[in-house]
């Protein structure tokens, strides 16, 4: 019984660690609030566009780092099944705060950190393929969703075990879902690109 209630306590803690408001707290530095600039979504690529670079560099690496210490925690404590649950309730923090009315960012970066610590060398090709691709087009979305999909992929070929691979796919489609209107502006021609206010 004490073991369970470890590990809830910890899927809970993951899903607050995931909340914590980054982009709020460093946009809001600025007397900006990115909720009601630019694309209206409190992630990274939206503080680099309306923020700067270094604001968005500081959103981002906040947001990877929630994703990887709720997954780290959770691996020290109860091994990687335990990881990847933690992992995913820090995507789904972020994603959909309740503190926010679960209006939240995209959870690339959270999801991002989570991998880092349980498919480090697979992150690297992400990461590969995130900055190749966001060079090309000039556009984090359709970089993040490139990512997100063939990192999937690698994952599930490299053969994780089932809960490993639940997660994986479950927090893909979320990512997918979250981009749903950056899909529809991609379709469209008319997603914008994600150069730095200053």
């Amino acid at each position: 019984m004490g073991v369970i209630v470890v590990d809830v306590a910890l899927v809970v803690g993951s899903y607050i660690i995931g909340m914590l408001p980054s982009a709020h707290y460093v946009a809001g530095r600025k007397g900006l609030d990115p909720t009601r600039e630019g694309s209206g979504n409190p992630g990274a690529t939206n503080v680099f566009r309306v923020a700067g670079r270094r604001a968005g560099i500081m959103v981002f690496a906040a947001d990877m780092g929630k994703g990887a210490v709720a997954t780290g925690v959770g691996l020290a404590v109860g091994g990687r099944s335990l990881a990847a649950v933690c992992w995913a309730a820090a995507v789904v923090g972020h994603v959909l705060p309740a503190a926010r009315r679960f209006r939240g960012g995209k959870g690339v970066a959270t999801a991002g950190g989570g991998a880092c610590v349980l498919f480090g060398y697979l992150t690297i090709l992400g990461t590969a393929i995130f900055l190749l691709v966001a060079r090309l087009t000039r556009k984090a979305s359709l970089a993040s969703l490139s990512m997100a999909v063939s990192m999937a992929c690698l994952i599930l070929l490299s053969g994780v075990p089932l809960l490993e691979a639940v997660v994986v796919v479950c927090l893909t489609v979320l990512l997918i879902v979250r981009h749903q209107a950056n899909i529809r502006r991609l379709l469209a021609g008319d997603e914008g690109t994600w150069k730095p206010r200053s």
